[in-house]
């Protein structure tokens, strides 16, 4: 090995693209610190706890490799629906798939990306958030959700559908990445673009509305017992 590949810096990436290989294929509880550290040629048996911690830690080093990239993207298209001035809700939809779909095409790791990030959301406790909410206001998906607040009817935005419609493009995207690289996705890619509008624009409905209410009240009635 030359002096480079036994820097620091060189195992800590070689670190994570052997954990991104590694997750996609047997998911991320599938794989062993361990096992990480031997498919990355890693010398120390305890190379990745030392840069990473623990699995939590590589995996949010894994979303972070990718994340400029989609964060530049998406803050391109905003930037543009801005100077555009003129409301619509697909071209906010491609906004949020589009940055993240031109990871199928990377070969630098991008369709072992999208497996990860999909997981991420389907899992019912996230001990790494893929869209964490954050304190500064210049993360796209935040830029994204205010400008989405006001296309969408004030009961989809109560029932939270916003996070329903990157939660289905992520897991469409990770779906898609298990079989990538493809000689065409442009198809899929505006389906999908046409069904994350379709959530956003979907009428609630009047039972779906009474059963909010119901929710609601029953919390509300649950709070008031707690206090008093």
């Amino acid at each position: 090995m030359t002096p480079l590949e036994r820097s620091p810096e060189a195992t800590r990436a070689r670190l994570i693209r052997a954990a991104e290989r590694l997750f996609a294929a047997h998911g991320i509880d599938g794989v062993s610190l361990r096992e990480i550290n031997r498919a990355a040629g890693a010398r120390n048996a305890i190379a990745l706890q030392y840069h990473f911690e623990d699995r939590a830690g590589v995996l949010r080093a894994i979303l972070a490799r990718h994340r400029q990239d989609v964060e530049s993207r998406r803050h391109a298209m905003l930037d543009q629906y801005e100077a555009d001035a003129r409301p619509d809700l697909r071209a906010l939809s491609a906004a949020l798939v589009r940055p993240l779909a031109a990871k199928l095409a990377d070969p630098d790791g991008g369709p072992e990306y999208l497996q990860i990030h999909a997981e991420l959301f389907n899992r019912p406790r996230l001990a790494v958030t893929p869209t964490a909410p954050s304190t500064a206001s210049t993360e796209s998906i935040d830029r994204w959700r205010a400008f989405v607040e006001d296309l969408i009817d004030p009961a989809a935005s109560r029932l939270h559908r916003r996070f329903t419609a990157i939660r289905f493009g992520a897991l469409e995207l990770g779906r898609r990445a298990v079989t990538a690289p493809h000689a065409d996705d442009q198809l899929f890619i505006s389906h999908l673009i046409d069904l994350v509008a379709g959530i956003l624009s979907a009428p609630v409905s009047e039972e779906t509305l009474r059963a909010a209410d119901a929710r609601d009240a029953s919390a509300e009635a649950a709070s008031v017992r707690r206090i008093s």
